[in-house]
């Protein structure tokens, strides 16, 4: 449910939701040196368009927060993995268990299963942290097909 409160006090702050906040929290806590929404990924949809991940961790792992996880969004990284198979995105959640509409059995966590991400519900776990291995991302990762704009 969407409270005014909360994201007045996240926009304040730089981020869009609360649940981006607790992250880049744990993030900090954690002392990895990630920024927020650092990166552009390209993709192609009917039109060329630019995906912004939420965080980006030393590893490579992406991280994208999200409370609601929209059709928008579902179609968006299922394309993005399809266009994008080298990047490692994944999910937290305010609730895994939220169903995908009211009418829908499928979960937020279900769906992730279903198309291969990996997920978790308000944090990060601890094991998606490991940064031994350092990843050198680019501040643009291009689009590599061939644009149909």
């Amino acid at each position: 449910m969407f409270n005014a409160k909360s994201y007045a006090a996240s926009k304040r702050k730089g981020y869009r939701s609360g649940l981006e906040v607790q992250v880049q929290q744990q993030l900090t806590e954690a002392k990895l040196d990630v920024g927020y929404e650092t990166i552009k990924i390209e993709w192609e949809d009917l039109a060329y368009r630019k995906y912004t991940p939420d965080f980006i961790l030393p590893n490579g792992v992406i991280i994208e927060t999200k409370g609601l996880f929209t059709p928008t969004d579902r179609r968006k990284h299922i394309l993005i993995q399809k266009q994008h198979p080298e990047l490692d995105i994944r999910f937290v959640f305010t609730n895994s268990n939220k169903k995908l509409n009211k009418k829908s059995k499928t979960t937020y966590a279900k769906w992730c299963e279903k198309h291969e991400f990996l997920y978790a519900t308000k944090v990060v776990p601890e094991k998606w942290l490991d940064c031994s291995k350092k990843v050198n991302i680019p501040k643009t990762i291009n689009f590599k097909g061939t644009r149909h704009v």
